[in-house]
């Protein structure tokens, strides 16, 4: 998903995002690099603020996390108040679920695959890798910023909100099936049914096929071809039949909570 931010913001928040490319970014790097998108999107963002759903979506997302974290970040998931389908993830263990994908699902498998498969992202660090790749060649526009006041200008601060967008470019397929590969397994281990993921493929693609405007916004930033329900079939088919067998598809818990959030007031767009 791309989101635009202020220009002041973007100035701000790529500058550390650009000298954390010049070299290896640690994951404490990292994760200031999270807080601070975390930071302006909850302000040009609108998050759902209701307790019960945030709540439930904690609970969903870190019982996901804890399976599929090896450095210990601080996760965080919130659902975005908005009719158009989308999820993404931001450095550092933020994750993000639109209001409109929620409430297309039909199980708790469904959304917790979309959360897992995001949660690769983070994992995997494909966003960290993006930065890094892009701003590889502007190394020197980085040390300049660093050593002048040259950043203080217009024409530098554009240059530089580039970094701003990089987190949300559009994944490359070798990325989304990494992340698809990652939401399998985590979802497995946390005992909850992989069919979930293509079951929420099926659902997207056939709702692209009936009304192409209303997932423009996923489309953009998920590739998503009939090819991905076959391929994370057969991701799911690796593993014995015993260990996906009876696992959750859906709790009482999950249609409170969908019912809940599709009880209040319609998102503004």
């Amino acid at each position: 998903m791309r989101i635009s931010f202020q220009p002041a913001a973007r100035a701000a928040m790529a500058l550390p995002i650009l000298l954390a490319a010049a070299c290896a970014v640690s994951t404490q790097q990292e994760v200031e690099i999270g807080s601070s998108y975390a930071t302006q999107i909850a302000k040009d963002l609108p998050l759902v603020q209701d307790a019960e759903v945030s709540r439930y979506i904690k609970g969903l997302g870190d019982s996901l996390a804890r399976v599929a974290d090896q450095r210990n970040l601080d996760w965080h998931f919130a659902v975005v108040d908005s009719r158009e389908v989308n999820a993404f993830a931001v450095p550092g263990g933020y994750i993000y679920v639109n209001r409109g994908l929620i409430e297309r699902a039909a199980t708790m498998a469904q959304v917790a695959g979309v959360i897992g498969h995001e949660i690769g992202h983070v994992t995997r660090r494909h966003s960290i890798k993006q930065m890094q790749k892009a701003q590889g060649a502007n190394i020197g526009a980085t040390l300049l910023c660093t050593l002048t006041s040259a950043c203080n200008s217009g024409l530098a601060q554009s240059g530089i909100s580039l970094g701003a967008n990089l987190a949300f470019a559009k994944f490359s397929r070798t990325d989304e099936a990494e992340a698809d590969e990652e939401g399998v397994r985590y979802v497995i281990k946390a005992g909850i049914d992989p069919q979930g993921i293509p079951e929420m493929f099926g659902i997207l693609l056939k709702e692209r096929k009936e009304q192409p405007a209303s997932l423009d916004r996923y489309f953009m930033s998920h590739p998503l071809e009939e090819s991905r329900i076959a391929d994370t079939q057969r991701m799911i088919a690796v593993y014995p039949s015993a260990q996906v067998r009876g696992l959750t598809r859906d709790t009482p818990g999950f249609q409170a909570f969908k019912r809940r959030l599709m009880a209040l007031p319609a998102p503004a767009k």
